[in-house]
């Protein structure tokens, strides 16, 4: 078996590389489909964690996107321009702010989401055949196990 420069396997090195480029190309496409054109991805990041988190401080959401405040601060700053989120008080520490997504920012979550899974949901409808479905399920099932630690 060849191996690559790195002691990998020359399959394991080409699946990682060529996996890369498809997950950024389909990551690029379900975001056009989305309508997220308006919102940086910085934007659209910090939008979905507030969404999962329910609430959550300026600091917090910096060090969950690993990113400096002042740059949280400014992604914050237009999340809050458009209507998005809210900042108010911690009831547990005035002295800091959580920030909650308004009505507004909880459509727009579940409006993109709904149109990323309805785009991808007649992609794969319409461009595979039901056994090329079911070969990506099986491939899916291989890949959940490098979410696993």
């Amino acid at each position: 078996m060849d191996q690559n420069p790195e002691g990998l396997s020359e399959s394991a090195a080409r699946a990682a590389r060529d996996l890369a480029v498809v997950v950024g190309r389909l990551r690029r496409r379900i975001r056009e489909v989305a309508g997220d054109d308006d919102l940086t991805p910085s934007q659209v990041s910090a939008l979905t964690l507030v969404g999962k988190g329910g609430a959550a401080t300026a600091s917090t959401l910096a060090s969950a996107e690993g990113v400096r405040p002042q740059s949280m601060a400014a992604t914050l700053a237009a999340l809050e321009q458009r209507g998005l989120i809210r900042r108010g008080p911690d009831p547990d520490d005035r002295r800091r702010q959580l920030i909650t997504l308004t009505d507004a920012g909880r459509e727009r979550i579940e409006g993109d989401r709904q149109a990323r899974q309805q785009w991808l949901a007649r992609a794969l409808e319409e461009r595979y055949t039901e056994d090329e479905r079911q070969a990506v399920l099986d491939g899916l099932a291989l890949l959940e196990r490098l979410t696993r630690p």
